[in-house]
């Protein structure tokens, strides 16, 4: 959600395993306002509600199950950058010559978007826009599509050139060009698009992506990636890091603990067990969906509202659960089981700091069957635990981060 501040470009060399490239790449570290802070993460619960209630092509095929198997080595490091711990994005470019964007990674979608020179809405203009003309490489598809929201559809077309990631060259790589973004959910945003990392089953349109050309043109080692999320509030100067083929073992400690995937859609694995101030509660068929696009904790909302009042959060005019800052410390651990391996978040990491205010990472989104229930695990975990993303294997790997 894109607003003006000053740049502070930071060079970070990211280390890989030794049968690796290793890529020294620019970051970029855009500073807050007051009013930033606290509209932070205003807009999760209607970008959740379109990702995990408007595909229904994954609706479809909600009940198919798979099993993992193993793990690679490494190859591609993409840097990230964090706006005030609610969103990490980073630069990808389009076309020839390249015109560079600043995307989301999201693996709770499956598709690659920009704006486009085409469209008139307020936060195209208020972004950088993709133009055919402007490419050697273009080739024109024209398909329409629209990915429906909260205030209205993202409505554009599918188009074709070259996709550069990092060192990575997709050449021939379907996208959309947004020619319609409604209400205010992108005009803020610090992110021109979206780079989906979800299963092409739930890829709008059925358009590949980017992650399964890269696999099929054997463009990385490994069908892996792994990301890394740095905490703002520890260390400013960098954001976080995505590795295309593997995993960066400089940003996580220990073993990694893999879980399967449930189900070939969103990176879903089992949540078998909550446990929270004491009490152990097993979950019965129910799913969590690892999800780098979301910066919250999406939770039904029956348990969010038992959650935030039993730590004594209250709902402000914006729908926000708000506690008392002075409580944090006191506040009770809170777990999720993936696999029979519990990972723990403590008060102070599932409580968001914001312009003095302290704001509950618990929000209520209720999906129902077929697809649900399903939990949303967003960067508040992810800033916590390392994850590894294992497309040939269909698992998911967690370990401690290292931040």
């Amino acid at each position: 959600m894109k607003i003006s501040g000053a740049l502070l470009l930071v060079t970070a060399l990211f280390s890989v395993s030794s049968n690796a490239a290793v890529h020294k790449m620019t970051l970029k570290k855009v500073p807050e306002t007051p009013s930033q802070k606290m509209q932070r993460y205003s807009q999760t619960g209607e970008y959740l509600t379109q990702k995990y209630f408007g595909n229904s092509r994954y609706m479809q095929e909600a009940n198919q199950n798979f099993l993992p198997d193993s793990m690679g080595g490494v190859e591609h490091g993409v840097p990230l950058s964090n706006y005030m711990n609610a969103q990490y994005f980073g630069e990808i470019s389009l076309g020839t010559p390249p015109q560079t964007f600043s995307v989301i990674f999201d693996t709770g979608s499956s598709n690659l978007w920009v704006p486009s020179t085409h469209c008139t809405s307020i936060a195209c203009f208020l972004h950088r826009r993709y133009d055919s003309t402007q490419s050697k490489t273009f080739k024109s598809n024209g398909t329409e599509f629209a990915i429906r929201y909260g205030t209205g559809s993202l409505e554009g077309i599918i188009s074709n050139d070259i996709l550069t990631v990092g060192d990575i060259a997709v050449k021939n790589q379907d996208f959309g060009e947004s020619v319609k973004e409604p209400g205010l959910t992108f005009a803020f945003g610090r992110f021109d698009g979206i780079f989906g990392l979800g299963y092409d089953t739930i890829s709008v349109k059925g358009v590949v992506p980017p992650f399964y050309h890269m696999v099929n043109r054997n463009l990385v080692d490994e069908p892996i990636f792994s990301f890394w999320l740095n905490d703002a509030d520890k260390d400013n100067s960098i954001g976080g890091e995505l590795v295309f083929g593997g995993a960066d073992k400089s940003h996580f400690t220990g073993d990694i603990h893999w879980a399967p995937v449930r189900r070939k859609g969103y990176w879903e694995v089992e949540l078998e067990k909550v446990v929270f101030d004491g009490e152990d509660v097993e979950m019965d068929d129910t799913g969590a969906a690892i999800d780098t696009g979301s910066s919250l904790l999406a939770v039904p909302t029956i348990v969010a509202d038992l959650i935030n009042k039993q730590i004594g959060a209250k709902k402000n005019f914006a729908g926000q659960y708000i506690i008392d800052c002075e409580k944090v410390p006191s506040l009770p651990d809170f777990s999720l089981q993936f696999n029979g391996k519990l990972f723990t978040l403590t008060g102070s990491e599932y409580i968001l700091k914001a312009q003095n205010q302290c704001i509950s990472a618990f929000m209520g989104l209720d999906i129902p069957e077929p697809l649900g229930p399903i939990w949303i695990i967003g960067d508040v975990f992810l800033r916590k635990f390392y994850t590894i993303y294992d497309l040939g294997n269909n698992q998911v790997g967690f370990a401690d981060s290292r931040n």
